[in-house]
């Protein structure tokens, strides 16, 4: 994931409290919260507690959760990914932030329409918006694989919420996300929050602009 970033709080250690499988490859790692502050949107930078190897994760978990989640995809060679998913309860991980700027706006709180778009895991920080704010105009399309990678799907509003599933016929819509908006009505008054691969952000800023959403009103984060 590519963030700006603003100054570090300083590490701390936190504890895990559990791991929960959502797919084969994807997991929910909750950490015990203690005082650790963070603005819904925000990411968090996670390791195993002596070690070097540290990677980005937006909160998953609402700010007014009692704990802190964060949603992990296991990758290839991937060191962190792969480590988190053995942790038990107990292990002691290190977290540093939080960091980023992928936040709603005073008036997006206030009732003002978002559109959330999200590929895979890119899901996280609209999962932590929606929670954290639970009288949010919001729309939100996700694409996915397969329905299985419709993370909590039950945690969103279904009249508010579109999975685009690219492998499989069973999501709401059967096609990338890309491939959905381009025939799906576009309010020009809304803002756009993109969270995702690059491709797939690329490929949703230009259908956007061309339908004529002000390029002010569109934000992104890239997942790598």
């Amino acid at each position: 994931m590519s963030t700006n970033y603003t100054t570090l709080t300083g590490q701390r250690r936190l504890k895990v409290e559990s791991i929960r499988d959502l797919t084969d490859s994807t997991y929910v790692v909750r950490l015990e919260k203690g005082d650790f502050p963070f603005t819904a949107g925000q990411c968090v930078l996670l390791g195993l507690a002596g070690s070097a190897q540290h990677r980005e994760y937006s909160v998953y978990s609402p700010v007014g959760a009692p704990y802190l989640e964060v949603l992990v995809k296991a990758v290839e060679n991937g060191d962190v990914s792969n480590r988190l998913k053995t942790c038990s309860a107990g292990t002691a991980l290190e977290v540093e932030g939080p960091v980023g700027f992928f936040t709603l706006d005073d008036a997006d709180v206030a009732g003002a329409p978002v559109v959330f778009i999200a590929s895979g895991t890119g899901i996280s920080p609209f999962h932590c918006m929606i929670g954290s704010h639970p009288d949010l105009n919001y729309t939100l399309v996700h694409g996915v694989r397969t329905p299985a990678e419709a993370y909590d799907r039950e945690c969103f509003a279904p009249e508010r919420y579109t999975v685009c599933t690219s492998r499989d016929a069973g999501g709401d819509y059967s096609g990338r996300v890309s491939a959905y908006l381009e025939q799906a009505p576009i309010a020009t008054d809304a803002r756009y929050y993109l969270c995702g691969n690059a491709a797939m952000i690329d490929d949703v800023y230009d259908i956007l602009a061309r339908k004529g959403v002000d390029a002010d009103n569109i934000r992104a984060e890239v997942y790598f």
